[in-house]
């Protein structure tokens, strides 16, 4: 897993389909999903693939907010 969209395939798998428009709301929407998932038992918050997927979208989030910022 190395982009935005392997994160969002992965969800897919477990029914998150992302239907946002605006690429930050989105990416927050996937690191609630994430988060609740964890909480949920379905990973381990020591899980490699969630580990993983939580640094893409803070990267991703950091990228959008730095376009945003000029």
């Amino acid at each position: 897993m190395r982009t935005l969209y392997d994160v969002q395939e992965m969800l897919k798998k477990y029914g998150f389909i992302n239907f946002m428009t605006n690429r930050l709301d989105a990416i927050y929407f996937m690191q609630q999903e994430l988060s609740q998932m964890a909480e949920q038992g379905i990973f381990e918050k020591s899980d490699e693939d969630y580990l993983t997927a939580q640094l893409i979208l803070r990267r991703e989030e950091r990228i959008e907010e730095d376009k945003r910022n000029g």
